[in-house]
């Protein structure tokens, strides 16, 4: 007989973090965390025993636990989550509190109020964590998401139907798609590793479109930079995540470009991780 207490030091054994173990458990027995240890003398039934190993054994295979759960946390909002799209990373929301950031200071530059609705386009959407963390920090901005994939505007759809925020999706790749279409703020998590980054073998579960854009990694980003300056507005903003070494050349594209006021940010581990500039004001 498998119980609680059994089934999770077999996870342990097997090598699986304890909290993802307790986490899929709870999730599998419909349950808590503190129930779930508090019990650990249940037993499970036999459909119950079958559906854990076939978890665990996923787990184990590298699975990213977003995927079985189903779910995963950004900045204070719970998205759905499934293999069509990337699992969202902590070190996204470095590019979130920069968006509101612009938000704000294009806000203060246009007197406050009574102006238009600050429109901003979050291009590869993937779940829409970017586009909705920002829509629920400033919901009296209009917001457009985009991605190539249909799998993974399904997914934004529904987080963003479930959060009861509204934005505009739409299917395009990258600036193809939005001819005619103006923004204040844009703002990209693109496919950007390398197609030899070593890294790609651990991320085999994620979609791998939305991981690479094949040779150096920085195509997606070329394209966003080259296409920006139509749609941007004057004093317009394109911030941009990218990898840990290659903020310098996300900084030459923006200055080719001819955008003003480039910087980069890091992150919480001191990396280089976002990068973004203004279009020049007339």
């Amino acid at each position: 007989m498998t119980t609680v207490a059994t089934a999770l030091a077999d996870a342990r054994r097997r090598g699986a973090a304890s909290l993802d173990a307790q986490l899929l458990l709870a999730r599998l027995l419909a349950t808590t965390r503190t129930r779930l240890i508090a019990h650990d003398e249940r037993a499970l039934t036999p459909a119950e025993s079958a559906r854990w190993q076939e978890w665990l054994e996923r787990r184990l295979a590298g699975e990213p636990i977003a995927y079985l759960l189903g779910e995963k946390e950004f900045h204070g909002l719970l998205l759905g989550v499934d293999r069509s799209v990337l699992v969202p990373r902590p070190e996204t929301e470095l590019l979130v509190d920069w968006a509101c950031e612009a938000v704000s200071v294009l806000d203060s530059e246009r007197s406050g109020g009574g102006h238009s609705p600050i429109r901003v386009v979050d291009l590869g959407t993937g779940s829409g964590a970017i586009a909705l963390a920002l829509k629920r920090a400033h919901p009296e901005s209009q917001v457009m998401a985009t991605d190539v994939s249909a799998g993974a505007l399904a997914v934004a759809r529904r987080n963003a139907e479930r959060l009861g925020l509204a934005m505009e999706l739409r299917e395009a790749s990258w600036w193809h798609g939005l001819e005619g279409r103006r923004f204040d703020i844009a703002i990209a998590n693109p496919p950007y590793i390398a197609a030899d980054d070593p890294h790609l073998a651990a991320l085999r579960h994620e979609p791998v479109a939305a991981l690479t854009p094949g040779g150096d990694g920085l195509g997606a980003l070329r394209a966003i930079v080259a296409g920006a300056s139509a749609p941007l507005v004057p004093g317009g903003w394109l911030l941009l995540e990218h990898g840990f070494d290659q903020g310098a050349a996300v900084r030459e594209m923006l200055a080719g470009a001819g955008f003003s006021r480039v910087e980069t940010r890091r992150d919480l581990a001191g990396h280089e991780r976002a990068t973004g500039g203004r279009r020049p004001s007339p």
